[in-house]
């Protein structure tokens, strides 16, 4: 067992098992001695606990002794007259705390239900959802500030890779360092009881804002707040650093469009653990901006680890793009569960994405995949999303010119795997004629099929086209090496391999 993270009110620990998600077996969990709970995740923090203490947490046959962090001064919003009854406006009570935090200070919400519209954090600083803590946000978007579109050189909101006004998040931070947000309390977006999700490509005043937004922050954790009903994506940390996301939980229904679990936004060094989804859209999407952005700022997305994750009702459980200029690469997904998402791992890009950067290095390790309909996707001829994407040169299997528009993609490993009740296919690589995908290789993975699917569509492109139960479809893969692969009840080719011009 070792610790993912300590604060002055929480420890974060992760098992050492190798089994994805869960441990095989449930276990006690004790804190100097006093039984807490029976847990079955690999990951769990234990919240509500007393700074510069220590503890020794049995969790089964494993035990660690670790202490927590010091706390300079501890403010509670009620002592700032928040009064947490749901009807009152807290925003500005609650600000005020954070606003008089010292440094390495907590602002402690207790138990109660404080509506706010958007709080904006500090550094050096913990915001501290209790257990019984639930924010909700307002419904009517006037109620939240406009960040404005970047002013000499300087940037404020996003939206979908590009630098434009947004409304602010519920939880903003804005050139933040050493920032901590815990807890086992709630946030509630309430998206879903205001206009937020009508004609939703459009721009009402401003873009949609987002449940979590940290704009060029680092040395930033999330740990154990559930979060859901965001009017966009639930959580996204932009051009950010040193961060780390553990024991989340992550929701929105289905019906709630492009709303993303976690975005991670040209950010380095990133850890995502022990978290759960079940969202409207993809479950974590990295992504590194459109082609101007990428081609200004010249900035990837890298060094990401997602670890010991559940996914759930999802369009991808890990997903890269659509918009990715600038790069993704040196991503790892470990010990995962995907439980009927409509797609595992899934890449978007396109022509007229460019070439500021490649993905490439990805590597994906001993993960359970159970009713995802198509376990693997990688689609060059993407054609959703901003900036057009249906015109005859993004969907064209004639070779283009090689442009500084052409996007790139490098290797991808797959490896140790179990993809159960596939439904579609085992995988679709759609490579571009004049930029074939370079490498893909696959071992140890074992595929079994649901017969009772319905064929569909494993990928979104012009021209589209069904499958149900067929393996894997290579279209302009330079390079594709296959070890100890199975397909049980697979309908035609192990492995299609085509090439066009």
């Amino acid at each position: 067992m070792r610790a993912l993270s300590i604060t002055s009110r929480t420890i974060t620990v992760e098992l050492n098992q190798k089994t994805p998600y869960f441990a095989l077996e449930e276990f006690d969990v004790f804190l100097n001695s006093a039984f807490v709970k029976k847990e079955r995740r690999n990951v769990f923090t234990l919240f509500d606990l007393e700074p510069n203490t220590s503890y020794l947490i049995v969790a089964g046959n494993e035990k660690i002794s670790l202490k927590t962090k010091e706390e300079s001064l501890c403010l509670n919003v009620r002592d700032f007259n928040a009064v947490g009854d749901g009807q009152s406006d807290d925003t500005v009570k609650i600000q005020a705390a954070i606003a008089c935090c010292p440094k390495n200070g907590c602002v402690y919400v207790p138990e109660g239900t404080y509506l706010i519209s958007t709080l904006f954090m500090k550094s050096d600083m913990l915001f501290y959802l209790s257990t019984g803590a639930k924010l909700i946000s307002k419904i009517e978007r006037m109620d939240y500030p406009i960040l404005p579109e970047s002013k000499k050189d300087y940037f404020f909101g996003t939206w979908e890779g590009s630098l434009v006004a947004n409304f602010a998040s519920s939880i903003t931070a804005m050139d933040c360092n050493n920032l901590i947000i815990a807890g086992a309390g709630e946030i509630d977006e309430q998206a879903n009881l205001g206009d937020w999700y009508k004609n939703h490509h459009e721009k009402k005043i401003a873009w949609r804002g987002f449940g979590m937004y940290f704009k060029n922050c680092s040395f930033v954790e999330v740990i154990g707040i559930y979060i859901h009903h965001s009017p966009s994506w639930n959580v996204h940390p932009f051009f950010s650093r040193k961060l780390k996301f553990l024991n989340m939980r992550i929701e929105n229904p289905a019906s709630m469009p492009t709303t993303d679990g976690l975005d991670p936004d040209c950010c380095e060094d990133c850890l995502i653990a022990g978290c759960s989804f079940s969202v409207g859209d993809d479950c974590i999407a990295i992504k590194s901006g459109t082609y101007e952005l990428a081609k200004k700022y010249k900035k990837s997305s890298s060094n990401i680890i997602i670890r010991n994750n559940y996914m759930a009702s999802g369009h991808g459980g890990v997903v890269f793009g659509s918009e990715s200029s600038g790069g993704i690469d040196n991503v790892t997904v470990e010990q995962c569960i995907f439980k009927n998402t409509d797609r595992g791992l899934r890449i978007k890009t396109r022509r007229g994405r460019g070439r500021i950067g490649t993905i490439d290095n990805v590597y994906f390790n001993n993960i359970l995949m159970d009713g995802v309909k198509t376990p693997f996707v990688i689609n060059m001829f993407y054609n959703m999303g901003p900036a057009g994407g249906h015109e005859e040169y993004v969907w064209s299997k004639k070779p283009q010119p090689v442009t500084e528009l052409t996007p790139i993609l490098g290797h991808f490993r797959f490896s140790n795997m179990k993809c159960l009740n596939v439904g579609y296919a085992a995988g679709v690589f759609l490579g571009l004629p004049e930029a074939p995908i370079k490498g893909i290789e696959l071992e140890n993975i074992d595929f079994t099929y649901d017969d009772s699917c319905e064929e569909g569509y494993p990928v979104m492109i012009e021209h589209n086209f069904k499958l149900k139960n067929a393996g894997l479809y290579c279209l302009n893969v330079a390079k594709i090496y296959t070890k100890n692969v199975t397909f049980q009840g697979v309908n035609g080719k192990y492995i299609e391999l085509e090439e066009e011009e």
